[in-house]
């Protein structure tokens, strides 16, 4: 009897059946499709906090789709395991026609990516990936010279103009739901088994969005003690949501709100296209800045105990939840960077840690916008006042409070720095060592 030959549809930043491109077309073009998943032994053995609530949230997802899958007479299978070596293991065990998943932009990725697809095509196997996670990727949205752009604001101008209902339609998995591989329930790799802990993260598949709030995002967005946000990062992060699924039921409510969809297409094109800033500077001459890297500074500000309150209460919220608002997250971005003179790196590299919702495109745009070293970032001189920032996003200390219970008492931490001073500082430090860059180069160049 001949050996039943199978695709495979590997899940990856797609954690859904619905509205799924890759697993779209897996279904349709064949009738026997095994879903996998692969806890990458690569990601996880580097994460030294085992109460993560990341791992956590997605093992909750795999259990859904597990279910889900199982009430139609599959499974999803399981791996825990550097992903060439359970892609050699599957191939000496089946007949494979062919792999399907969604693109990764991230260096990494890619190159995981390329080394599973060399051993696919050894055994004669091929590798299909599709666009999922945003609506425009790499080349879709160019300057009219073939060029990718660097500055947000024409970019989403070309982005607006070149968006139709194509754009974001929904891909109908569940018309082909049948051709699911069918076979008995799997096991599953425990958290435990995974060397991580329970957290009080919880995944609810039911996700609702709030179009009013969606309405009133304009207004309310940069005030973190109002319920202004959707609070839908993690789900786009991890795939649980359709990112067309946003835009095609929101695109008319809040052209601010788009335009944060945006800015994630954005940051996704330009590591696409500058791999670089995943480790240096977008803009190089931002490499030489001499930072103090003072790692008591550094510490105070991880813990939350500046003594400058909106920057406290942001890492409390961090620390706590794994959330933090975004108009926070600039603020204590800019402190640490050009208050405290800390590299922007140092703190990337703490919300990589931290954040649930962590996306490295998104994470390294926002830390080098807020250094002055990415492309359209805030620029040098500009560097924001706490205080001020408080007064006007947080006047009646409500958010502070909430995060910060000693404020307002004899318990609650002196300033570390003076922020006048600290500024003045910092513009002086970035100017000096931008201006001896510009006249280095002009020496080379003459």
């Amino acid at each position: 009897m001949r050996e039943e030959e199978i695709s495979i549809f590997w899940f990856r930043r797609d954690l859904r059946l619905a509205d799924n491109a890759g697993l779209y077309y897996a279904l349709k073009e064949n009738k026997a499709v095994l879903p996998i998943f692969i806890f990458d032994k690569n990601i996880l053995d580097k994460l030294e906090d085992k109460n993560d609530r990341r791992v956590d949230f997605i093992n909750q997802v795999l259990l859904h789709l597990k279910k889900d899958l199982q009430n139609r007479g599959s499974d999803l299978v399981v791996f825990y395991d550097e992903p060439t070596l359970v892609f050699e293991s599957i191939l000496k065990e089946r007949k494979i026609h062919r792999v399907y998943a969604n693109h990764d932009y991230e260096p990494q990725a890619i190159e995981r990516d390329e080394r599973v697809k060399k051993i696919l095509l050894e055994k004669g196997v091929e590798f299909k990936t599709y666009k999922d996670q945003c609506v425009f990727e790499k080349n879709e949205v160019l300057k009219d010279n073939g060029t990718p752009y660097t500055v947000f604001t024409p970019y989403s101008r070309k982005w607006k103009e070149k968006l139709t209902p194509g754009h974001y339609i929904s891909y109908p998995t569940e018309h082909f739901f049948l051709s699911f591989l069918k076979i008995n329930p799997q096991p599953i790799i425990t958290l435990k088994e995974l060397g991580f802990e329970k957290t009080a993260i919880v995944f609810n598949p039911e996700i609702i969005l709030n179009t009013q709030l969606i309405r009133n995002y304009k207004e309310c967005r940069d005030f973190p003690a109002v319920n202004g946000t959707s609070k839908l990062s993690m789900h786009l992060r991890f795939g649980t949501l359709s990112i067309r699924k946003l835009i095609r039921e929101n695109i008319n409510l809040s052209e601010t709100w788009v335009n944060e969809l945006i800015w994630r297409d954005f940051y996704m094109m330009i590591l696409w296209h500058f791999p670089h800033v995943a480790q240096r500077s977008f803009k190089k001459e931002y490499d030489h800045i001499p930072w103090l890297n003072n790692e008591t500074h550094f510490q105070k500000w991880c813990d939350g105990k500046t003594g400058f309150p909106i920057v406290d209460a942001g890492m409390r919220e961090l620390n706590a939840t794994g959330f933090m608002h975004n108009r926070v997250r600039m603020i204590v971005s800019s402190f640490l960077v050009k208050d405290l003179l800390v590299d922007w790196r140092w703190g990337e590299a703490y919300f990589a840690k931290k954040l649930d919702d962590f996306d490295l495109s998104a994470n390294n745009g926002g830390w080098q916008w807020a250094s002055g070293s990415g492309c359209d970032a805030a620029p040098y001189f500009r560097v924001f006042n706490p205080s001020t920032q408080q007064q006007k996003f947080d006047p009646d200390f409500k958010y502070i409070k909430r995060w910060v219970s000693e404020f307002g008492t004899q318990g609650y931490p002196e300033p570390i720095i003076n922020h006048d001073l600290a500024r003045k500082r910092t513009i002086e430090i970035y100017k000096n060592t931008l201006s001896g860059f510009k006249q280095q180069k002009l020496f080379r160049e003459a």
